[in-house]
């Protein structure tokens, strides 16, 4: 019932920047919380960050804190991934996806709901 879909990823170069944003079908955006993983080739799905329904609470990956940014605009039905000083590692498809849950959480398996995916690629 709800879709997702990513845009804006790309090829780009080490130390650059990319906004990756996420369009919500639903008209209760403000119900789920919001979340970004990534996988890349021949790996698993991995956490990159998450935040609430109301946008109060945030988390990150270790690999991404402080480079990456997380917000949603729940007027617009939106979420947003802010990636800077990306790093060739950084390379993966990147998934959106909705959670059921209030508080932010880091297991792909608590999220009901996945965009298409965008990609990613860092260049050395």
């Amino acid at each position: 019932q709800v879709q997702l879909v990513e845009s804006g990823g790309g090829l780009v170069q080490a130390g650059d920047s990319l906004r990756l944003s996420c369009a919500a079908s639903t008209r209760t955006f403000s119900n789920y919380l919001m979340g970004w993983f990534r996988q890349a080739p021949g790996k698993e799905r991995e956490f990159v960050a998450a935040i609430n329904w109301s946008g109060g609470r945030t988390d990150y990956a270790d690999s991404v804190k402080g480079r990456f940014t997380i917000f949603r605009d729940n007027v617009k039905n939106t979420v947003t991934l802010q990636m800077n000083s990306l790093k060739a590692e950084d390379t993966a498809v990147y998934y959106c996806a909705a959670s059921y849950r209030n508080n932010v959480v880091l297991t792909p398996t608590l999220y009901s709901y996945w965009g298409q995916g965008t990609q990613v690629t860092v260049s050395s």
